[in-house]
């Protein structure tokens, strides 16, 4: 018997590989019949960087307004990024953003947001993209590997376009 994908988790960080990598979540979607659900993760700050915001911002409120500004700002580049997307594609295509079911942008470390969200999602199957090397690959690198080696579910790692 073949492998079924009913939901996917598609895995952003946002760079332009990751939009080819959405390509391929789309076309496994389209194929499957599959719904989808958008991930990105912001990085969670270390101890270091939060004292070091508590010590030169000293206002509570403009301290939590810096803090909530970076999930809000990755969402409104992830609205962008889709807007994008979609106008690119075939009109007999657009239909297919009707198969996404969530777009979550949350804090923490990016692995363990991605497999948590893939658990609690009942997902079949997680694409993320890989970068080029020299351009912040030992970052998404680490990721993907964690992903792949802790998964329990398949883990579909698109490659940058050359």
């Amino acid at each position: 018997m073949l492998a079924s994908f009913k939901t996917i988790l598609y895995a952003t960080d946002l760079s332009e590989n990751s939009t080819n990598a959405f390509r391929h979540a789309v076309a496994l979607a389209k194929y499957c019949g599959a719904d989808i659900h958008i991930l990105h993760v912001v990085e969670q700050l270390s101890d270091d960087v939060r004292t070091t915001l508590e010590m030169y911002i000293l206002n509570e409120k403009q301290r939590n307004d810096a803090l909530h500004n970076r999930i809000e700002t990755a969402n409104k580049r992830l609205e962008d990024i889709q807007e994008r997307f979609w106008m690119s594609v075939a009109d007999e295509d657009r239909s297919l953003r009707d198969h996404i079911k969530s777009i979550d942008v949350v804090e923490g470390y990016p692995a363990e947001a991605i497999l948590n969200l893939a658990n609690e999602s009942s997902c079949d199957i997680i694409v993320l993209g890989g970068h080029a090397q020299g351009s912040n690959h030992s970052f998404l690198g680490s990721v993907a590997k964690r992903v792949m080696r802790r998964a329990r579910i398949p883990a579909l790692i698109v490659p940058a376009r050359s």
